[in-house]
């Protein structure tokens, strides 16, 4: 028996039903899996459906609560005079537990330490905090799920008490996961699994404290008599330090790359640039050395960390409160409202020396404002400068903005050159100083950093009115550019030029019948990208005034509904909560088989659970292309490797050549070049290179492209 044979209401009402009877009990006795985010949680609750959760314990089941904490006056006030809020709540929570002395009380926490003790029950505590203030977390919802993988949202008034149960006038709404309700059902999974993961935006979560569940444990005369034992074990080891303001975490284990990397970086003055792979660590060899800095400069910094989008700072922020940091979050849509008050704050408090430390995380596009920089210029000594994805910054509207007063200074990039842009990438090189350490992707591979991978080229041409319009924007290329010193020079105009041709390449007509063919045999699978590129298609016999329809829209459709796959996507118009939800949904797998992303997914996003990846990008720019195949390799729990299609847009079949003018191929032999040298670089390291090998001899050899025609490719950025 499952969910699915069970009445359920869409509303229940604690008056008029009876809850426990109709609702709890039968669906826990059926389930294994209880998930409950409550406001106020009581043990008296569990108790009362015990019986709903002996079936769910005898079906191998677990439970998850998340719940609110219940501070005191006297609590609040501390939190507000700066004591740490996880000890507050510690205390709290302890404080519920003693002296409980009515016999029934004790009998329900001994039902509860036991299913704690046994793995059963797993608690968080939830909570809203800013800056020396705390507020409660009220969510009230829950999701029953059977082993068939169905399940039961429900959400409403009720919170997890007896008295919720009995006294109060509560109410719910229920929705099913087989019925019309499966959309709303999939987010409450996702909100859920948000704040149980500590990754919901405003809400922090805590695992329930070891000392609390000792308390607990005292409850049960089976549980007391080894929670004693192990007392006992333990009761020679030391007391745990205090904290630092900043500290490396106790699960953070700094490899030899990472430290030779930080002391290379303390050699050339605290001053240079992490050259590192995408998924090797960047983030946390830069947090580990901003502790570093920290220490070795009498516990004083002022650290101003700045990233080239919204997601990334997040991103950055859950690793900073790892290290004992509670950054300012500096951006237009941050969930501290009043960031730009507390920056100021920090800087003149750090200034006047009352406090030693502040952390300030932003994005690019806020950095270079005038409330921000008018913060920003009077900082200098004692202060570090980070910038993640540093080719961005060597934009001519960002490096204006570098503050030249620093002391300290670290840029983290993968690809600190900046394509077709020598003057960006000197300007980065001349600030930041030289590289502290290169990792490599083959060095990453090799190390067994990033997982390993095999690589296909998909061939695709370009059919008819492509290529006319490939060789029409060739030809305006050509006179649109100069050259000095042996150099390209490109004017704006020049630039959009290349923009548009390069949309051509990457939304050819013939890319889309083929990924379907070659995604097919995957249509049952989990974990699968598809990267589309920022382009529009239109029907080969569309008139001019339109506009097509943009590709990753085609993609979508195709995958969800030729395919029956489920496919949802990442791309700039999805909020930091809704994205936070599609990442967790796509690493369970079951939910969200495929991704069809955008440009979005370059730099910065982490989703290690992608396996296979269909790349419909043709992108001809290193910096691209390399983060593109850094966030598939990632390394991921059962990933024993990975896999990467890469759709090679050439201007025709080998075989028409004999058909087509020498002013055609000429035209179109830089397109071919271009794709070679990517799938040269993607070859080099894969672990079936042979195969690709072969097809670039042929290519070589049938469009007349030379050794020295490659090298001349890479080095002078041939456009033409």
């Amino acid at each position: 028996m499952g969910l699915r044979d069970i009445p359920i209401k869409n509303e229940y009402r604690s008056l008029i039903d009876d809850v426990i009877k109709d609702f709890y009990v039968p669906l826990l006795g059926n389930a294994v899996l209880y998930q409950r985010a409550v406001g106020f949680f009581s043990s008296s609750a569990l108790t009362m459906i015990a019986k709903g959760i002996d079936g769910l314990v005898q079906n191998g089941g677990r439970i998850q609560i998340i719940a609110s904490p219940r501070l005191s006056v006297s609590d609040i006030e501390e939190i507000r005079k700066g004591y740490e809020v996880r000890k507050v709540i510690e205390k709290s929570l302890i404080r519920e537990l003693s002296d409980i002395e009515d016999q029934e009380d004790i009998e329900k926490l001994s039902y509860i330490a036991r299913l704690v003790a046994n793995g059963i029950l797993d608690v968080k505590i939830a909570f809203l905090t800013t800056k020396n203030e705390i507020a409660m977390y009220h969510e009230k919802m829950g999701l029953i799920t059977d082993s068939d993988g169905n399940t039961v949202a429900f959400s409403g008034s009720m919170n997890e008490s007896e008295n919720a149960f009995k006294d109060n006038y509560e109410s719910f709404d229920a929705f099913c996961s087989w019925t019309n309700d499966s959309e709303r059902v999939f987010q409450k999974q996702m909100a859920f699994k948000a704040i149980w993961e500590d990754y919901e935006p405003g809400i922090e979560t805590i695992d329930f404290p070891v000392a609390v569940k000792n308390r607990l444990y005292e409850y049960n005369p089976d549980l007391r008599l080894l929670n004693n034992r192990s007392n006992a074990q333990h009761s020679n080891e030391p007391e745990p330090k205090e904290r630092k303001l900043i500290y490396l975490p106790d699960d953070f284990k700094i490899r030899e790359y990472q430290n030779s990397a930080i002391h290379t970086w303390e050699e050339k003055g605290f001053r240079g640039i992490y050259d590192m792979a995408t998924g090797t660590g960047k983030t946390l060899t830069a947090l580990a050395s901003i502790e570093y800095l920290f220490r070795k400069n009498g516990e004083r910094l002022a650290i101003v960390i700045v990233c080239p989008y919204q997601h990334l700072v997040e991103q950055w922020v859950e690793d900073i409160v790892r290290f004992g940091i509670q950054p300012i979050i500096g951006y237009s849509a941050s969930s501290q409202k009043n960031w730009k008050k507390n920056l100021e704050q920090a800087v003149r408090s750090f200034n006047l020396g009352v406090t030693d430390m502040f952390c300030f995380v932003t994005t690019n596009a806020s950095f270079v404002t005038k409330k921000v920089q008018e913060q920003i210029m009077q900082l200098g000594k004692d202060s570090l400068f980070v910038v993640d994805e540093a080719h961005n910054m060597g934009a001519a509207n960002y490096r204006r903005c570098l503050p030249t007063a620093f002391e300290y200074r670290l840029a983290l990039s993968a690809t600190i050159d900046r394509h077709n842009d020598e003057t960006g990438t000197t300007a980065l090189t001349d600030y930041f100083g030289e590289k502290c350490i290169e990792y490599s992707l083959k060095e990453a591979i090799e190390n067994q950093m990033l997982t390993r991978y095999f690589y296909y080229p998909v061939l695709t041409y370009l059919d008819e009115d492509e290529l006319e319009e490939y060789i029409n924007l060739t030809h305006q290329l050509a006179t649109a550019i100069s050259k000095k010193g042996g150099k390209i020079v490109m004017s704006e105009y020049a630039k959009q030029l290349l923009i548009k041709r390069s949309r051509v390449v990457a939304g050819t007509r013939g890319k889309l019948s083929e990924l379907k063919k070659q995604i097919e045999p995957f249509k049952d699978d989990k974990h699968l990208l598809v990267y589309c590129g920022a382009t529009t298609i239109k029907e080969a016999d569309a008139d001019e005034l339109d506009f097509g329809t943009r590709q990753i829209d085609l993609v979508t459709s195709m995958l969800g509904n030729d395919l029956g796959m489920r496919v949802g996507r990442f791309t700039s118009q999805e909020s930091s909560q809704e994205r936070a939800q599609i990442r967790a949904a796509f690493a369970e797998g079951d939910m969200l088989q495929a991704l069809v992303a955008i440009k979005c997914l370059d730099e910065g996003v982490n989703i290690p659970s992608i396996k296979t990846a269909f790349v419909l990008a043709s992108s001809t720019n290193p910096k691209e292309y390399i983060q593109r195949r850094g966030r598939v390799l990632r390394k991921f729990p059962g990933k024993d490797y990975a896999v990467i299609f890469d759709f090679i847009t050439l201007p025709f079949p080998v075989d028409e050549l004999g058909f087509q003018s020498q002013e055609i191929i000429n035209s179109t032999k830089g397109l071919v070049k271009r794709e070679i040298i990517r799938m040269l670089d993607f070859a080099e390291i894969a672990e079936n290179p042979s195969e690709t090998y072969d097809l670039i001899y042929d290519l070589k050899h049938s469009f007349g492209v030379t050794e020295e025609e490659l090298k001349n490719e890479e080095v002078n950025g041939d456009v033409i």
